[in-house]
């Protein structure tokens, strides 16, 4: 399937609709106090509208754009009579479940993440593969390349054994690396070291003192 194939999968409002910018002035009605425009006629499929610009698409399909934390998100029950969203995380805001237009960048996933957009890799939850429409409509396209994540389990080069710990030193452990569940951690042995060998000062003992006796003659005091 080539990349007009593609875009024919496709309804012909979507792309257009994720480059827009919406929360911005209406340039037919900025006189008016409603002039933000945050909807969109997926039939005229042309620009943002705002309350005033209704009035010219009364019968036409149009979808309401939403804003939380400053990226563009709209309604399930809006958008899903149009668009198979299936796949795409939703969340909960205002008491309304939402799907984003378009990624959001993620610095790395979070503590404990099993499961990453396919696309952008922002953290989702294990049931969806995409955090945004237009995540899944570069997901989903013929020439996208997923990346491949590193096997939980992959197998590290075999490392030697530790050399033995010198007799001069007082460290009796060591640490090597091994892969649980893709990382590293640091395992500890408790073996106890090689007692060091005596010093060759303390293998020849010294010769003590004899016990003084007292010569049979005179007051002198002999040493053997």
């Amino acid at each position: 399937m080539g990349p007009d194939e593609d875009d024919n999968s496709w309804p012909p409002w979507l792309k257009p609709l994720l480059k827009e910018q919406f929360f911005v002035q209406c340039k037919l009605h900025a006189d008016s106090h409603k002039s933000e425009c945050n909807m969109y006629c997926l039939q005229c499929n042309n620009a943002p509208l705002c309350s005033v610009c209704l009035a010219h698409h009364r019968d036409h399909p149009v979808i309401q754009i939403r804003r939380s934390s400053y990226h563009d998100v709209i309604r399930v029950n809006e958008i899903q009579k149009y668009l198979d969203i299936s796949s795409v995380q939703t969340y909960i805001i205002n008491s309304a479940k939402v799907v984003f237009l378009n990624e959001r960048p993620q610095p790395r996933p979070g503590k404990g993440v099993t499961n990453t957009c396919e696309v952008c890799e922002r953290s989702l939850l294990d049931s969806f593969k995409f955090c945004s429409l237009g995540c899944k409509i570069v997901g989903t396209s013929s020439n996208f390349v997923k990346k491949k994540k590193k096997p939980k389990n992959s197998p590290e080069k075999k490392r030697l054994p530790a050399p033995v710990v010198a007799a001069s030193e007082s460290d009796d452990s060591y640490s090597s690396s091994s892969s649980s569940h893709g990382r590293r951690n640091k395992i500890q042995s408790f073996t106890p070291s090689t007692p060091p060998p005596t010093s060759a000062k303390y293998k020849t003992a010294k010769r003590r003192k004899g016990i003084p006796h007292r010569a049979p003659t005179g007051g002198l005091f002999i040493e053997y």
